[in-house]
C-alpha cells in the first residue's frame, strides 16, 4: 500500500510541477509577443517617418543624411531589441525549468 501512496504523491507532484511550468511558459511567451508587437509597431512608425522625411528632402545630400540616420537608428534598435529578446528567452527557459529542479536534485542525490 505504501508504494501506491508514493505513486500518487509522485503523480500529484509531477502534475503540479507541469502546471507551474506551463503557467511560466504562457506568461513568458505572452511577454515575448507583446515585446515583438511593440517593436514592430515602433519600427513601422520610424520607417514611415523616415520615408516622409526622405520625400521632403530638397537635395541629394539631405536625402542621404536622412537615410543614413534612419539606418543607424534602425540598426541600434534592432541590436537593443535582440538583447531584450535574448533576456526574455533566457527567463523563459529558467522559469519553465524551475518547477522541475527538485526532480533533478533528487535524481542527482540518488546516484
Amino acid at each position: 500500500m505504501k508504494s501506491f501512496e508514493d505513486m500518487q504523491k509522485f503523480g500529484k507532484e509531477n502534475t503540479d510541477a507541469t502546471m507551474k511550468s506551463f503557467g511560466a511558459l504562457s506568461k513568458s511567451v505572452q511577454a515575448i509577443a507583446v515585446e515583438m508587437a511593440d517593436y514592430s509597431k515602433k519600427a513601422f512608425e520610424d520607417g514611415a517617418a523616415a520615408t516622409e522625411k526622405l520625400f521632403g528632402a530638397k537635395s541629394l545630400e539631405k536625402a542621404v543624411e536622412v537615410q543614413s540616420d534612419y539606418f543607424k537608428a534602425a540598426y541600434e534598435g534592432f541590436v537593443s531589441q535582440s538583447a531584450k529578446l535574448g533576456e526574455l528567452y533566457s527567463d523563459l527557459a529558467q522559469e519553465t525549468y524551475k518547477p522541475f529542479e527538485s526532480y533533478v536534485s533528487k535524481a542527482a542525490a540518488a546516484k
